[in-house]
This record gives C-alpha cells, structure tokens and sequence, in this order.
C-alpha cells in the first residue's frame, strides 16, 4: 500500500501509523449528547414540533383573538386590511387575515409588532416567515394566519381572491 501520512514519510520506507485515542471536540460531544435527545418517531416529531395547547380553543376566543388582531394591525397602519372565515373552507386555521404594508421596512415591522403583542397575550411562540425580506409576512397565530404584503406581491398572488371564493359543491367537477 503506497501513500503518504500525514508527517510526509512516504508508507514504503517503513512508516509506522501509530494510532492514539483521538479526543472529543466540543462540537462532536454537543452533536452527541443532542443526537441522543432525539427523537425516535416521526410522531413523537409531530407532537414536538407543534406546540399542542390543553383544550382547544372555541370559536368565541377565536373571534376575540381576531378582533385583538384587527386592532394590532390597525395600530401598525397596515392597510387594506381583509379578514376571511376559513371555516368549511379549510383545517388549517379559522381565519385568515391578509393586510398590505407600505414598504418592505414597514411590511416586517408590522410582522414584528404582531408578533411582540400576541406574546404579550400569552400565545408563546408565534410561527413567522418572512420578516427579514419584508416582501411577504406570515405570522401563524394557530387558529388565525396573518399575511402581510407589500402592496406588488398582494396583487400578485390574490390570495384574498383564492380563500374568499366558495368551496365547490361535493362531487361536481370542471
């Protein structure tokens, strides 16, 4: 076996690879202790990775989280603000709530400002995409999602247009 170690002696002149216990990295052992916190199944996963409440919200609490939110969003001077019940529509949420900020400066500050109140109200942490861009904020509130765009990628995308239509009929087709 030819080769070279790693001190340059070439193996074919009677180099010896002494072999010593190599110590741990402060990363590899962090990587360890974190590798054996995982976990084990893609359920165990599911149920981590949403933060799961104790009894799920009625809608009264979910309209008045929505009134709280229409109120913050009025506060930020965000505009055109629409609101729309997703119930029968859709399982990923109550409401949906889309609003237009001025500029990319003003779409993630009012992402940030939402973001700050509904963990003053007790909602722990608030899911956000997209502040850092500014071109389009979603901050997922649980039962209500907030899209805030700048007023291009709004137009652009409709989707107050998408969610507002009426769900088709059972078994009619185009």
């Amino acid at each position: 076996m030819n080769g070279t170690f790693a001190f340059g002696a070439p193996q074919s002149m009677g180099a010896t690879l002494m072999r010593c216990p190599r110590r741990r990295t402060r990363d590899e052992a962090r990587l360890q202790k974190d590798h054996s916190r995982q976990m084990t199944t893609a359920h165990e996963g599911s149920l981590q990775a949403v933060p799961q409440r104790d009894v799920p919200p009625d809608r009264a609490s979910t309209q008045a989280l929505l009134d709280n939110v229409l109120h913050w969003l009025d506060e930020a001077k965000a505009e055109a603000v629409v609101s729309i019940d997703l119930a029968g529509k859709s399982t990923i949420a109550d409401f949906m709530v889309v609003a237009s900020g001025r500029s990319e400066r003003h779409v993630g500050a009012i992402g940030e400002q939402l973001q700050r109140k509904l963990k003053e109200e007790g909602f722990g942490r608030v899911r956000t995409e997209g502040i850092e861009q500014g071109d389009w904020v979603l901050v997922d509130a649980g039962n209500i999602i907030v899209h805030i765009f700048r007023p291009e990628v709004r137009e652009f995308y409709k989707l107050e247009r998408m969610w507002s239509s009426e769900r088709p009929a059972e078994g009619q087709t185009h």
